[in-house]
């Protein structure tokens, strides 16, 4: 997730740009460019936050009315000068800026070199500079659209020419973009935050639509070039409600932005019915020696680890350790060459974890990262990495970023089993299909709102609630407990459903919330069971179920019901009404969601 603004109009075009990434800020803070069209084309870009680019552009006089600026959120290549937006062609002239991943970048990229263009980043994005470039003979709307039918993936872009000063060039691929028409000029943009001060009547451009503005306007059109149009809507929100995209709170949005992560960190990584994963950078002849594997993390990212011992077990025939970070490196554990270590956290960050993983290296281990943020150190510091493509989160409770955690270590359960034939080539591909699924299941589970909420007025006021599980079902027990004491301050356990009757069963009394994890399973039979221990001492029963499930209602009292998929695939549909419960019950006790008391998002001390 990136930030993007575009203008052309009557005033200068910097101060418009610039006050437009202040807002867009929060979707990507790790270097700022912009890139203005003064006669020729300026291009001033910075790694780090805003405040950075402000600095480098102090001394420097840019004048114009016609520009692009960009706040990234890194994907390809680490948060550097070099790597930040606008990226240019090889003449200089032609300037871009992106949100969203070009599936088939290094394919492009090779070709490009091949064919004499120099590339000077990391980053997809060049790559479309130059393919602008080989096509353009002085027509940029025509050159921006032969080069948007070679990419495969996500994209919204804004190009700019220096040969045409006075249009900018956008177009759209599931990465949201907008364009309205202002007092003074007309603007683009990726969400309406940069535009409210501007304008309240925006367009949405649709998926496969390149839209073109000009001082007095703009024009809708298809790659191909026929006349189309988009969605008109007016904003009627304030400035705070449109960064939050009309939620309520950064963790609602974030909670409703969960499909589309699945499906960016899914994208560009399935093939076929086969999984490539560049980025682990070790090859099949290592992966087929591990012979044992550590998953070191905190909090929440933990209990997505845990989420990885039962997939890697099962799908690799590994034997799986799970581990809390800041009780790794005390204990001793026994590493070694074959040893493969897979650190997880959502920020790259957390002092625990990065120590993990440098006792680790020391040992000779292997190390791979789970991280959502390019460039931070325990990515640099581990032999391979996966990212997560959730996108900034705001709210200090994890919850897209739990989401693609538990995705993306899938992913790596699943290759380490295709590198080392541990299942049949048909059963990946369905398992493929199964991964492929899962955006429009959990789009699905987020209709639970509603019932949850009815549940959260009956519960808001327990002291203490449980969470039982078993198999994958336990995990997610965890993360539910945790995301309720975390943002609602009520006291709550998640546990092993067949631990009960080794000392939790003692907490239950009459009215006593149990929410337990009842999905379709080999181990079913026995949660129902459990079940029935808890009713019989009184407790007020709220089940996790599969669509269909007509037995647990005659157990539970409430059932909240999800789609049926791989049995190893339930917790991404579970998670979903258990972080709703979560939200409505810290909603009903007047508790802010999004800064919880006493929590920061990254934990950088020991």
């Amino acid at each position: 997730m990136c930030g993007i603004i575009g203008y052309v109009g009557e005033e200068q075009a910097l101060p418009i740009l610039m006050d437009a990434l202040r807002r867009l800020e929060y979707r990507g803070y790790d270097s700022a460019g912009v890139a203005v069209l003064d006669g020729g084309l300026q291009v001033v870009r910075k790694a780090g936050k805003l405040d950075a680019l402000d600095k480098e552009l102090a001394p420097i006089v840019v004048e114009g009315t016609t520009g692009i600026g960009h706040t990234r959120w890194a994907t390809h290549g680490p948060p550097t000068d070099a790597n930040a937006h606008p990226h240019s062609d090889c003449t200089g002239r032609i300037a871009i800026i992106h949100n969203g991943i070009i599936e088939n970048f290094l394919e492009l990229r090779a070709e490009l070199e091949a064919a004499g263009h120099e590339l000077a980043s990391d980053t997809d994005t060049e790559a479309i500079a130059h393919l602008i470039e080989a096509a353009y003979d002085g027509d940029i709307v025509a050159a921006t659209r032969a080069a948007l039918a070679r990419l495969d993936g996500a994209f919204s872009i804004a190009v700019v020419a220096a040969d045409e000063p006075d249009v900018v060039v956008a177009a759209k691929r599931t990465s949201p973009l907008i364009v309205g028409r202002g007092e003074h000029g007309t603007l683009l943009a990726s969400d309406p935050t940069a535009l409210i001060p501007y304008t309240r009547d925006v367009v949405h451009i649709l998926d496969d639509q390149v839209v073109v503005i000009r001082r007095d306007g703009f024009e809708i059109t298809t790659i191909a070039g026929q006349p189309a149009e988009g969605t008109a809507i007016h904003i009627d929100w304030d400035m705070e409600a449109a960064a939050k995209g009309g939620y309520d709170d950064f963790m609602l949005k974030e909670i409703y932005e969960q499909p589309g992560a699945i499906a960016d960190s899914l994208r560009g990584r399935l093939h076929k019915g086969r999984l490539h994963l560049d980025e682990v950078r070790l090859t099949e002849d290592e992966l087929r020696g591990i012979d044992k594997v550590f998953v070191v993390a905190c909090g929440s990212a933990y209990n997505a680890g845990l989420v990885a011992k039962y997939a890697i077990e099962h799908w690799c025939r590994i034997p799986v350790e799970i581990d809390i970070s800041s009780e790794f490196r005390y204990r001793d554990p026994v590493l070694g060459r074959d040893t493969l270590v897979v650190a997880v956290s959502q920020s790259g960050e957390t002092i625990d974890t990065l120590e993990a993983v440098r006792h680790a290296r020391a040992q000779h281990a292997k190390v791979i990262a789970v991280s959502n943020t390019v460039g931070s150190s325990i990515p640099r510091e581990a032999d391979g990495v996966l990212y997560t493509q959730a996108g900034p989160e705001v709210g200090v409770a994890a919850s897209k970023t739990f989401i693609t955690q538990m995705v993306v270590l899938k992913l790596l359960a699943l290759y380490l089993a295709q590198v080392r034939g541990t299942i049949y080539p048909e059963d990946i591909a369905r398992i493929v299909d199964d991964l492929d699924g899962l955006e429009a299941k959990v789009a699905s589970a987020l209709a639970t709102r509603d019932q949850v909420r009815a549940i959260a007025l009956h519960i808001q006021d327990a002291s203490d609630v449980l969470f039982l599980g078993r198999h994958v079902g336990y995990p997610l027990a965890l993360e539910g407990a945790l995301k309720l004491k975390e943002i609602s301050y009520i006291h709550a356990e998640g546990y092993a459903a067949g631990e009960l009757k080794h000392g939790p069963i003692a907490l239950i009394s009459e009215g006593t919330p149990v929410v337990v994890v009842a999905t379709q399973c080999h181990v079913y039979a026995k949660v129902i069971a459990n079940i029935q221990e808890v009713k019989a001492r009184g407790a007020r029963v709220i089940a996790v179920a599969t669509e269909g499930d007509t037995e647990v209602a005659k157990h539970a009292d409430e059932v909240i019901f999800v789609p049926a998929t791989h049995e190893l695939l339930t917790p991404e549909l579970v998670v979903v009404p258990l972080q709703f419960l979560a939200y409505e019950i810290a909603k009903l006790r007047g508790c802010d969601v999004d800064k919880p008391r006493n929590l920061a998002k990254s934990v950088t001390v020991e």
